[in-house]
């Protein structure tokens, strides 16, 4: 096969229907990026639940007199110093505990202080109100109910809290967003899958005559619908460089650069270039191949003489 002709083939097939390969350029972009922001949006659940599962705390809260006189779990009476005793020791027991904290009233009312002593229920606060607690950290954040379980409606127990539980608000919206992201994602890739086989049944019509006089001669069909498929393949190959480009760009713009996502949150631990820069040859090797696969299936039934 020469490939001058296959280049001067393509060439013409690009000019003719200008307008369409700049739209299928522009759908293939678009799905592209959507499909790779929603692989990012994916690393970054992952990076911040690594990160935030690591520190958070379960907590289990003892009663104090306050609580024994209004909650249901302290009708007993204010824990007592040998039902600390066993609640300590027995958390050294489970094999899934890494470590516990004892954390008296004076000092969660001192880090009470620290994070709302300019709010203005802060100054009607006394220790005396402020809960003991046990810190409690897991070896894995998942096995929370373990403790729950255990713990849960013991003597001298307030409560038991998951510090985990906050934070999956956060991530079932951003899995939420990952969503919608695939499903527009998806609209794109059948919009711009569209675009590909109308471009392709054009472009074959307009060159009818060619193709009849090539099969003619004894032209193999391999050899007349190469230059259609390359056509496809070529701005699909336009439409991944321009994914990756958004792609580059949006990292750089909302954590780097313009937003700065990095300084105005500095407790979220954001995904790095690396993720980014796996990404990109999946989205290039994605926009090559779906539209030559797509003009070859059209051409089946398009091409024929």
């Amino acid at each position: 096969m020469r490939a001058q002709f296959v280049l001067s083939e393509i060439g013409v097939g690009l000019r003719r229907n200008l307008t369409m390969t700049f739209a299928v350029i522009v759908s293939v972009a678009l799905s592209l990026a959507l499909f790779g922001g929603a692989l990012l949006m994916r690393e970054q659940v992952n990076v911040m639940k690594d990160f935030w599962y690591d520190k958070v705390n379960v907590t289990i809260y003892l009663c104090n007199k306050n609580d024994a006189e209004g909650a249901d779990t302290c009708s007993k009476g204010a824990v007592t110093a040998q039902q600390k005793k066993q609640i300590e020791d027995d958390l050294d027991k489970l094999d899934i505990v890494e470590s516990v904290q004892y954390e008296t009233a004076d000092q969660a009312y001192k880090h009470y202080r620290d994070q709302y002593g300019d709010t203005a229920i802060a100054s009607i606060i006394t220790p005396d109100q402020m809960q003991e607690s046990f810190r409690v950290k897991l070896k894995d954040p998942e096995k929370y109910k373990v403790v729950a379980t255990a713990f849960a409606g013991r003597d001298g127990v307030h409560s038991v809290a998951d510090q985990r539980g906050i934070l999956e608000n956060l991530f079932n919206m951003m899995r939420g967003m990952n969503v919608a992201a695939l499903f527009v994602m998806a609209l794109m890739l059948v919009i711009a899958l569209m675009l590909i086989v109308n471009t392709v049944r054009v472009s074959a019509f307009s060159r009818r005559r060619e193709t009849g006089i090539m099969r003619l001669v004894g032209a193999s069909s391999f050899y007349i619908q190469m230059p259609f498929i390359m056509e496809a393949a070529f701005a699909g190959l336009l439409g991944g460089v321009v994914a990756c480009a958004m792609l580059l760009a949006g990292r750089y713009f909302l954590i780097d650069g313009g937003l700065a996502l990095s300084e105005k949150m500095p407790l979220v631990n954001f995904i790095g270039w690396d993720a980014v820069i796996t990404v990109l040859p999946l989205v290039v090797v994605i926009g090559l191949l779906m539209p030559s696969l797509a003009a070859a299936i059209a051409l089946r039934k398009y091409l024929k003489v």
